[in-house]
């Protein structure tokens, strides 16, 4: 039940996660090629991810993470970013994720009621299951995202 609160959390706190993800995204060289994408359809992503977190791991529907992450992996190779910047932007997104989720879930609070700011109590266990989850998930994100920039590839060959 707490890891359920955390996620609502998350959930909630989309918007500023995303924001912070995407900041992460355009200051780090690895991932150059991103300033080149809009921000604001790069945060509309991210907070997509992060507020249908939940639906995702509560009940992981394959086909669907299938098409969005395909879908994702299209257009960003249509925008010409290399597919290791797009990985690597992934891994970002992750890694400020389980940041989040690192700061929040481990201090106690007082009230029941989600807050901006509000931490959230998680036993260890609890963190571990939700970081395994996550980590699935990208995982999934991951192998669908190159499919989907491959697909793309191949039928910009194909037309030439």
């Amino acid at each position: 039940m707490l890891t359920t609160r955390l996620i609502q959390l998350v959930e909630t706190q989309a918007g500023p996660l995303a924001q912070a993800a995407v900041q992460d995204i355009l200051s780090d060289e690895r991932t150059r090629c991103f300033r080149k994408v809009p921000r604001a359809e790069s945060e509309a992503r991210l907070i997509a991810l992060y507020q249908n977190l939940g639906r995702w791991l509560a009940a992981p529907k394959e086909n669907g993470i299938r098409e969005e992450y395909e879908y994702w992996g299209k257009t960003r190779f249509q925008q010409r970013i290399p597919l290791r910047e797009i990985i690597y932007s992934l891994i970002l997104s992750k890694k400020r994720l389980r940041r989040f989720i690192r700061e929040h879930g481990l201090i106690a609070f007082s009230g029941d009621r989600i807050a901006p700011g509000e931490l959230v109590p998680v036993e260890l266990y609890g963190i571990q299951e939700l970081n395994y989850l996550v980590g699935d998930f990208f995982d999934q994100a991951l192998y669908y995202l190159a499919s989907g920039y491959e697909a793309a590839a191949q039928a910009s060959q194909s037309a030439a």
